[in-house]
C-alpha cells in the first residue's frame, strides 16, 4: 500500500488550500480557533459554502452527492480545512445519519432527507446514550411501541450533542423487548425535535459551554415510514455507525492544527531570558506529541485504505483511544505554556466589528476552556475503557 503523496495529490492539496483559505471568513476562523463549541450560524454558513462548491460530503458515494475523491484526497481536504480554522461540520447529519440512510434507508427516505443533510438545511442529533446506557448500547431502555401507522416513543436520552440546534433526531429504541438487543430488539427511528412530547434540557459542561443536553421523550408519535430500514436492524446499524465514527474521532487533522498552534505558542511565550521553546523539557514534550501524532496519522490512513475488514472495529477503537489521549495532551501542554492567561475568553455573543481582545495574544482566549472540555474526549463516542474491551474481545478473544 503506497500512502505517499504523489504530484497529483500535491496539486489537489493546493487547489483545496486555495479555495478553503479564500472561503473561510476571518471572523469565523478566529471563533473556531478560540472557541470550543461552534455556533449554529457558523456551521450552517460553512456547510452552505462547501455545498455550493460540491464538497460538503466528500466521503459519500457519488450517486448521493459525494466527490469521487480517493481516501487520501478526502484526508487532504480535511487537513486543509482544519489548518484554515474552518469549523468541523456537524457530525450527526453528514457523518452519521446520512451514511445510515443511504446504506439502510428506503428510496423515499433518501429522497426526503439526503439533500437537506448535504446542504446543512436540516441539522440532526443522535439519540443513543441514556442515563444507564452510555457506551453500552445494549442497555438502552427507551421504547418504541407500534400503534397502527405510528410508533410511540418513551424514554430519556443523555449527553445529546447539538440537540438544542437540531431539527431532527435519529433515536435508538427497543421495538421488541422479548428478544436481546443484539438479536433484533433495537431499531432506529427518525423524528422532528419540534414533535409533541420532545423536551430538551441543556447541560453546561466543565468549560462553561453548552453543547450537550438531556432529551425527554414522552409519547412521541413517529410515522412508521420513518423507521430506518427494517424493524430490529438497530444493533447492526449502530455498529456500522460507531465503527465509522471512531475512525473519524481520531481527529488527526484537528490535532495537527493544534500541534502547529502549540509550537507557535512555545515560540512566543517568554521563559526567563528566552522562550518556552528553548526549554529542554518543553521541546521534549512537543517532540513526543509530534511522534505520537504522526504515528496515529499513518494508522488512520491505513484504516481508510483498508476499508472495513474483519478487525476494523478493533482498529477503530484503538485509533479512538490514542486520538483522544493526544487531544488531551495537546490541550494540557498549551494550557501549561500560557498559565493563568489561558483563562481569558472572548464571548462571540458580545462581538462587534472592532471588538478584539487586546490584552493577550490571539492564541490565548479559549485555551483553558478547551483543556477543560477535552477532559471528556476519552469518554464521549464510547469511553476508552469500553474501547479497550472491544480490542480485548476481537483481537485476543478475551
Amino acid at each position: 500500500m503506497d500512502l505517499n503523496f504523489s504530484g497529483e495529490d500535491e496539486a489537489f492539496r493546493q487547489e483545496v488550500r486555495t479555495f478553503v483559505r479564500n472561503s473561510v471568513p476571518p471572523d469565523m476562523a478566529r471563533r473556531t480557533r478560540q472557541g470550543v463549541h461552534p455556533s449554529k450560524a457558523d456551521l450552517k454558513l460553512w456547510n452552505r459554502i462547501l455545498y455550493e462548491k460540491g464538497w460538503s460530503a466528500p466521503h459519500w458515494p457519488n450517486e448521493y452527492g459525494g466527490t469521487g475523491w480517493t481516501p487520501l484526497q478526502i484526508y487532504i481536504f480535511e487537513e486543509e480545512c482544519a489548518a484554515a480554522d474552518a469549523p468541523f461540520l456537524s457530525y450527526f447529519g453528514l457523518r452519521l445519519i446520512g451514511p445510515l440512510i443511504y446504506t439502510f434507508g428506503s428510496d423515499a427516505q433518501k429522497q426526503r432527507y439526503l439533500d437537506d443533510i448535504l446542504s446543512g438545511e436540516t441539522f440532526w442529533c443522535q439519540g443513543f446514550s441514556e442515563p444507564s446506557a452510555g457506551s453500552d448500547l445494549a442497555a438502552v431502555k427507551t421504547t418504541a411501541v407500534r400503534d397502527g401507522d405510528h410508533y410511540v416513543i418513551n424514554g430519556q436520552k443523555l449527553w445529546t450533542t447539538e440537540a438544542h440546534y437540531a431539527d431532527k433526531m435519529f433515536c435508538l429504541a427497543r421495538t421488541n423487548p422479548e428478544v436481546k438487543p443484539q438479536k433484533g430488539g433495537l431499531s432506529i427511528l427518525m423524528f422532528d425535535m419540534s414533535a409533541p412530547g420532545v423536551t430538551v434540557r441543556p447541560i453546561v459542561t466543565l468549560d462553561g459551554g453548552h453543547s450537550v443536553n438531556e432529551v425527554f421523550l414522552e409519547n412521541v408519535r413517529v410515522p412508521a415510514h420513518d423507521l430506518l430500514g427494517a424493524e430490529g436492524q438497530g444493533w447492526d446499524q449502530a455498529k456500522f455507525l460507531l465503527s465509522n465514527e471512531r475512525v473519524t474521532n481520531a481527529q488527526v487533522p484537528r490535532s495537527k492544527r493544534d500541534l502547529a498552534l502549540l509550537k507557535d505558542i512555545a515560540a512566543h511565550e517568554p521563559a526567563g531570558k528566552g522562550m518556552m521553546l528553548d526549554l529542554p523539557d518543553i521541546r521534549l514534550r512537543i517532540a513526543q506529541l509530534e511522534i505520537d501524532l504522526y504515528g496515529l496519522e499513518w494508522s488512520v490512513l491505513r484504516e481508510l485504505f483498508n476499508g472495513h475488514g474483519e478487525r476494523s472495529q478493533a482498529s477503530a477503537s484503538g485509533l479512538k483511544i490514542i486520538g483522544s489521549e493526544i487531544q488531551q495532551r495537546l490541550a494540557e501542554l498549551a494550557a501549561d505554556l500560557v498559565g493563568a492567561k489561558g483563562l481569558a475568553y472572548h464571548d462571540p455573543a458580545a462581538e462587534q466589528a472592532n471588538d478584539q481582545p487586546a490584552d493577550a495574544p490571539d492564541y490565548v482566549p479559549g485555551l483553558a476552556a478547551r483543556q477543560l472540555f477535552l477532559r471528556a474526549a476519552t469518554i464521549y463516542a464510547g469511553t476508552n475503557e469500553i474501547q479497550r474491551g472491544i480490542i480485548a474481545k476481537q483481537v485476543f478473544g478475551m
